[in-house]
């Protein structure tokens, strides 16, 4: 447990007021991203069966919850995100170039080691838009980086028009740095450290390039390799003043297509991962080319109402020492 406790920290929002603030900012959140990115809503899975492929290893170690289901004579998976289902959905349900879909996603991460901003339980938007494939590049990404930022600014906006105790923090654009110039900026530093760098200088970075393998022959993070490119993909990072460090409110990128599947594959030593359906059937091309990305709901929340934790804004299970320090700063848990 590693618990960060501001000094002098007094919430600007009560618990009343955050739980009406909770509401209006989602709802204003995912109204905007819709419409910015032609996305239309669609409900989705709390578990899937392994065989098919679609729950995602998040960094390739983490455990999914599972349980047997008598019925089916079969277990089931608590789905870690919806990476790869939402790429079948949209095969699915036939959505044509242009447009997507984006669901409210609940998960359990057993796996995370709880702290101010990582709870066992998720919630995030999970949206997918389907591209041609000319248009699996660095300009597609960045562009669609920068409309997702322009929510974020316009949420800022409207949470600080309703609470003007909440001042205005994100600069007025986005900076873009890859996982390599981050190294080559600041050698010295571990990854984590090279993030609270940049993001304290630039105030917004999205870190592109997670996953691959740097000049060091470290990668700045992990990635599953099968949904991801990872030579397309990255972090939205801000700098979080109530905390002092970077917080990661979207990982996201363009999706693997049948070239960057199989060479992730190889390189991640995976290859049995081929016999699943999702990945058979995107090796035949038999699915949409797509980017898409997961959004943190309660990070989103915490950010802008100025929160310590995440139990401020979620409710949760912690650790009994974490409650009595939080209690004692006056961090309210809900």
């Amino acid at each position: 447990m590693c618990l960060i406790i501001p000094e002098q920290y007094k919430t600007s929002l009560g618990v009343i007021q955050t739980q009406e603030a909770i509401k209006d900012l989602k709802d204003f959140f995912e109204n905007k991203l819709g419409e910015s990115l032609r996305l239309t809503r669609v409900s989705s899975p709390l578990f899937v069966l392994p065989e098919t492929g679609t729950n995602d290893d998040l960094n390739g170690i983490e455990k999914a919850v599972s349980f047997e289901v008598p019925d089916m004579g079969k277990k089931a998976e608590i789905v870690q995100s919806l990476a790869k289902w939402k790429r079948m959905a949209l095969k699915k349900y036939g959505f044509p170039v242009g447009k997507g879909i984006y669901t409210d996603m609940n998960a359990i991460r057993k796996d995370e080691e709880l702290d101010n901003i990582h709870s066992i339980y998720v919630d995030q938007w999970d949206w997918e838009l389907i591209i041609n494939k000319e248009e699996r590049n660095m300009q597609t990404l960045k562009e669609v980086v920068e409309k997702i930022y322009d929510v974020f600014k316009a949420t800022e906006n409207h949470v600080c028009s309703i609470y003007p105790e909440i001042k205005k923090v994100l600069p007025e654009k986005i900076a873009f740095v890859t996982s390599q110039e981050l190294l080559d900026m600041y050698p010295g530093l571990t990854p984590k450290e090279r993030e609270n760098k940049v993001v304290k200088e630039k105030g917004a970075v999205f870190l592109m390039q997670i996953g691959k393998v740097l000049t060091t022959g470290e990668k700045h993070d992990g990635r599953s390799p099968d949904y991801d490119d990872w030579e397309l993909n990255g972090d939205i990072l801000f700098y979080n003043p109530v905390l002092d460090n970077a917080l990661e409110l979207s990982s996201m990128g363009i999706r693997v297509d049948e070239k960057s599947l199989d060479k992730q594959l190889k390189m991640s030593g995976c290859n049995e991962r081929r016999e699943l359906d999702y990945h058979k059937a995107l090796l035949e091309g038999k699915l949409p080319y797509t980017i898409g990305g997961g959004i943190g709901q309660s990070r989103i929340c915490m950010y802008f109402l100025n929160k310590a934790h995440i139990g401020e804004v979620q409710v949760g299970i912690w650790p009994n020492e974490m409650v009595k320090e939080c209690k004692e700063a006056g961090i309210h848990l809900l």
